[in-house]
This record gives structure tokens, C-alpha cells and sequence, in this order.
């Protein structure tokens, strides 16, 4: 039987990229999109190379779009091999989602948490190899410390190794997570991403059957700096030095399908290879904290 992998934020940039060479592979695929023009096009790529997809719309910002996209993969009654949580957002104000929860941490956390939930069951009936991967950040090391113009400036750009000691250390700030006085959207996407890494560990300790990986694309071009005016204006002349969507998926197409990670769970991949997520990561007691509550948040 065909395996077959969902992506989400797969209309365009790094998702698209992945569901693409997931296609050339020989996967089904199943992609879920925020706009339906940009969506259907993504299924026309896709379908030049198999006819074996289908696109599904669903806005990320709404639990209740998340509940649906699920029952509606679901009623499919097909296996589900791959999920590559992909979709995400970074937003320069503060906004809330449609459950009130700050948008951001919504979007990137809380809907990828409850959707995988919901096709757990699915996945688990699922015969052979089975894996989640997250697409999360390099800057989830940074959530809880850039405190200063200077250390939002060496964080965006990679360059923390020049700060004293690597910088200050991870820190996932629970209180900070509905706080609209002095937002930051570098600091929101960050937590946002730390969040999933540490997800991610915490599913990896609660699951045998499937394994859950994490992975940083690398600064690649795509439009999740949409609602961000000044990186958004930055983008033409940072495009040489950025990399191209299908240079971004890479790492995400060799977590999700290269065999000799079959087993391998619990990781954090940057260019194909394994590296050291922040240590805040590995904490149990966070990851069950975490994960109680975005439980409580999603039921």
C-alpha cells in the first residue's frame, strides 16, 4: 500500500518544497493550506508529478478549523504514515487567535499540538514506519532572552556564539504566553518554537510506536514574516544570502523518510544532521507542564 504523508503550510515555501520531493519519493500526499488560491495551485504542482493528492483549507488561528481539517482526514479511512507539522506564523503585533489565545503561539504550537493529537489514533493503525517531524526554529534557543536591541540583533542574525558564553540560555516563560504589554514578535515566534522542541521531546518520551522529531530549516525565503513590515521589507535584500524553499526542506524530507532514522525519536536536525537543541528541551518537568496545559488549552 501506498504510504502517505500530510503537510501543513504547504501551499507555498518550505511546505511545498517538502510535500514536492515527499511526491517524488512516491508518497501520497495530503497538504493543508490558509488560502485557497495559493492551495489549489500547490495541488497542481504537485499533481504533475503524482495524482495522488488532495488539498485541504484550514486557518490555522481557529481550533475549530483544526477539529474539522482532522475529522475530515480522518473519515478519508486511509493510512497515515508522515505528518511534517509545517504551518507557522510571525507576527510584529499582538494579536489574539480566534479561542483568545496570542496568535503566534497559536498558530505554531497549540493547532500542530491538537491536530497531531487527533490523527494519533490513525497513525497508530498504521502498519511500518511511522514519524512526526516539527519544523521549528534555530530560534527557539533565543525565547526568554533577548532582553536588549543587541541581542535581538546577534539572535536574528546567527551570530549569539559572539555574545559572552553563547548568550543566555533558553528559557520558556509560561507567564508570558497571553502578555500583550511590551510584545515583541521576535520573542513570540521564539517561544512559539521552543514550545514545539520541547513538544516534540515530551511526545518522544510518551510514545513507542511512533517516532517525533524536530528540525530548523535553515533561514530560508518564505512568507512567514508576512505580518512582520520590517523584515518583510528586508527579504529582496536578504535573498542572496538565504536559502531556496527546496535547500529549507531538505532537512524535513531526511527526517521524514531516511532510513537509517527509522527508530530514531527525540532529536533536533539542522542541515540533515543531528545537533543540540536548547537544553531547556530535555527538562521533563517542562515538557509535562507543557503538555498538560496545551491539552487543557485545545480539549
Amino acid at each position: 500500500m501506498k504510504q502517505i504523508a500530510l503537510v501543513t503550510g504547504a501551499s507555498g515555501g518550505i511546505g511545498l518544497a517538502t510535500a514536492l520531493e515527499l511526491a517524488k519519493l512516491g508518497y501520497g500526499l495530503r497538504i493543508v493550506g490558509r488560502t485557497p488560491a495559493k492551495l489549489d495551485a500547490a495541488v497542481e504542482k504537485i499533481r504533475a508529478i503524482t495524482s495522488d493528492v488532495y488539498g485541504y483549507r484550514a486557518d490555522f488561528s481557529s481550533l475549530a478549523e483544526v477539529r474539522t481539517l482532522a475529522e475530515t482526514l480522518l473519515s478519508r479511512d486511509e493510512p497515515l504514515n508522515v505528518l511534517v507539522n509545517n504551518a507557522g506564523v510571525w507576527n510584529a503585533e499582538f494579536r489574539r487567535s480566534a479561542d483568545g489565545y496570542e496568535d503566534t503561539f497559536a498558530v505554531n504550537h497549540l493547532a500542530p499540538f491538537l491536530l497531531t493529537q487527533r490523527l494519533l489514533p490513525r497513525m497508530r493503525q498504521t502498519d511500518g514506519d511511522r514519524r512526526i517531524v516539527h519544523v521549528s526554529s534555530r530560534l527557539h534557543r533565543q525565547a526568554g532572552t533577548a532582553k536588549s536591541a543587541m541581542s535581538r540583533l546577534f539572535n536574528v542574525l546567527n551570530l549569539s556564539a559572539l555574545l559572552p558564553n553563547g548568550g543566555p540560555q533558553a528559557v520558556f516563560d509560561f507567564d508570558a504566553l497571553d502578555r500583550d504589554i511590551d510584545y515583541r514578535g521576535l520573542e513570540a515566534y521564539a517561544r512559539s518554537k521552543l514550545a514545539q522542541v520541547i513538544i516534540s521531546a515530551e511526545f518522544a518520551r510518551r510514545e513507542s510506536e511512533i517516532t517525533s522529531n524536530v528540525v530548523h530549516p535553515g533561514s530560508v525565503q518564505t512568507d512567514v514574516t508576512r505580518g512582520t513590515k520590517w523584515l518583510y521589507v528586508l527579504k529582496p535584500i536578504s535573498r542572496p544570502f538565504l536559502r531556496t524553499p527546496a535547500q529549507g526542506a531538505a532537512t524535513s524530507v531526511h527526517v521524514a523518510t531516511a532510513p537509517e532514522l527509522a527508530g530514531e525519536t527525540g532529536g533536533y536536525y539542522v542541515s540533515c544532521k543531528p545537533a543540540r537543541a536548547a537544553a531547556i528541551a530535555s527538562d521533563p518537568d517542562v515538557g509535562r507542564r507543557l503538555w498538560d496545559l496545551s491539552v487543557e488549552w485545545t480539549a
